[in-house]
């Protein structure tokens, strides 16, 4: 037996499928995991390092479906709170992609939906990602530790063909659009995403996007989408995403599945039985979710769609008429609510994402308080601010239903989510709070949800965070404890697994996750980060 093997002994083994769990011992050799046996089955001579897991779960680690790692692990590719909570692959690419430079997306960087200070050699190496391949072999090629792969960004996609331009693309630019989708399947693209309220993949109609997933349903890929509306038009969006499905022949999956706003709470239970309907039906549409009663986006969202126009969103804000016409939609259109969709309207959005040093008292305040501080309503005071930002202002809204999450964690074609980027508190916390789920999404599902206030097993779980999204994914060799698959491989602790970040305290990292593998090495050591960088590009199967 090779010496490079690691015994892992009497652990729990939660093997990612759904089966209940069994005492065992699990050997690692190279990459793989070589031997499942019960427990002293398998003798440690040779073995280069022998774990005691008594009281441990040995589970597959977590792949986070909606990762917003592209960034972050350009600046550290440690990914310490996505580590530390267990996940050992990030799949990227809600709406933007840095990759593929090529048709009129010519600047990878100005449509990015999460600005953070990547290095100029990063940004000078970005502008020769003319394949989408290039991008994540660079990243594997400089080093990380979770495994990385990615949809192609809609957004992006939209970009090469007609740029920030509102309407329907050309035939040359649809073909040009096509021709990119079916380079970045070959490259490995798990398929499109697209996030239908951000531009442009807002400018985007049905029938384009069933042209561009007939592409991707040759390859064999996934549409995924963040759909048009959660909110008022929470129906119409996800009769969208189901037609889409049909008509392109190819597995639909929702992202952050949500009804937002309160007066949208009561469609959850409907929009429940419409995707069970449909699946009875024979369209395989699933979902996802995070277990957090708020979601997190930019302040730039409470405005129409329309005022990013041909990239021009900021120069647009600076327009009296322009001004006045957000004003007349938002606030004195009969069918308006006139506030924001969330739990006490405007009390209920919480910009964080402060850069200007004059902005960061605001830190803290919601924006009816600001807007109260400053002698404005809520709206004057959200274009006013991000006039004075000059970037999208990272928000927390009080958007979703406590009840309705606890509805759907259980629902067995969920999966679990962080929509987040894998940061590190020692330079994260400098760039201002964030939400929570970047550091405590499985950690929170896990010991809220299944040990305190249990709505689920630890089976179930674990299911939903590793073998239903390789399943879904088409990566055969992750996500299970099985002989042959890739060692990617969590030990934790079932008694004191917990989130700690907060939306108060964001930047806490969670605890109860003691040992990580990743491609048979360790990435984790009793909870602190090893510095090994073992993670690959992985692609659809």
């Amino acid at each position: 037996m090779p010496d490079s093997s690691t015994l892992i002994r009497n652990a729990r083994i939660i093997d990612g499928s759904g089966n209940p769990w069994q005492h065992g011992d699990l050997l690692l050799t190279g990459d793989r995991i070589e031997a499942i046996a019960p427990p002293g089955a398998i003798p440690a001579a040779n073995c280069a390092d022998v774990v005691d897991a008594s009281g441990l779960v040995a589970c597959p680690g977590f792949i986070d479906i909606q990762s917003h790692s592209i960034l972050s692990l350009m600046i550290d590719g440690l990914s310490l709170s996505k580590i530390t909570q267990g996940v050992t692959t990030e799949i990227m690419g809600e709406a933007w992609t840095p990759a593929p430079v090529a048709g009129r997306h010519t600047d990878p960087m100005a449509n990015s939906i999460l600005p953070m200070p990547i290095s100029d050699e990063w940004r000078q190496r970005i502008r020769g990602w003319t394949r989408f391949g290039d991008w994540l072999q660079a990243v594997e090629d400089a080093g990380v530790s979770p495994n990385i792969g990615s949809f192609l960004g809609g957004g992006t996609l939209r970009n090469v063909g007609k740029g920030m331009e509102m309407g329907r693309p050309s035939s040359d630019e649809l073909h040009l659009m096509r021709r990119t989708m079916a380079e970045a399947m070959e490259d490995g693209a798990f398929g499109v995403s697209y996030a239908l309220i951000y531009p442009p993949d807002s400018y985007t109609d049905t029938e384009e996007l069933i042209e561009i997933c007939k592409v991707v349903s040759r390859y064999n890929g996934l549409y995924i989408t963040h759909m048009r509306s959660e909110g008022a038009q929470l129906f119409e969006g996800l009769e969208e995403a189901l037609t889409i499905g049909r008509r392109a022949d190819l597995p639909v999956e929702i992202y952050h599945l949500k009804a937002s706003g309160a007066a949208n709470w009561h469609k959850m239970p409907s929009a429940i039985v419409r995707i069970e309907e449909a699946r009875a039906q024979g369209l395989d549409v699933t979902a996802d979710m995070y277990p957090y009663a708020a979601s997190g986006t930019g302040l730039s969202s409470l405005l129409p769609t329309w005022t990013a126009a041909d990239g021009q969103f900021f120069e647009n804000l600076e327009d009296p008429a322009v001004r006045a016409r957000i004003r007349r939609e938002l606030l004195e259109d009969p069918g308006s609510n006139c506030q924001p969709s969330t739990r006490g309207g405007a009390a209920g959005v919480l910009p964080v994402g402060f850069h200007k040093e004059e902005n960061r008292p605001y830190v803290g305040m919601n924006l009816a308080q600001i807007a109260a501080e400053r002698g404005q309503d809520w709206l004057d005071c959200t274009i006013d601010l991000l006039r004075s930002e000059g970037q999208r202002i990272g928000t927390i809204f009080l958007s979703i239903s406590e009840e309705n999450l606890r509805s759907q964690l259980p629902l067995p074609w969920i999966k679990f989510a962080t929509d987040a980027a894998g940061v590190d508190p020692a330079w994260a916390a400098e760039l201002g709070p964030t939400h929570p789920r970047a550091y405590g999404t499985y950690p929170r599902i896990l010991g809220l949800y299944v040990r305190e206030r249990p709505l689920l097993t630890f089976e179930d779980a674990v299911h939903k965070m590793t073998g239903a999204v390789a399943d879904r994914l088409g990566l055969r060799k992750r996500g299970h404890l099985r002989t042959g698959c890739y060692a990617d491989v969590v030990l934790f602790d079932p008694q004191t697994i917990n989130d700690r970040a907060t939306f108060a305290d964001s930047h806490l990292l969670s605890v109860g996750i003691q040992d990580v593998w990743v491609n048979g090495q360790r990435v984790l050591r009793k909870g602190e980060h090893t510095g090994a960088v073992p993670g690959r590009f992985v692609r659809r199967e």
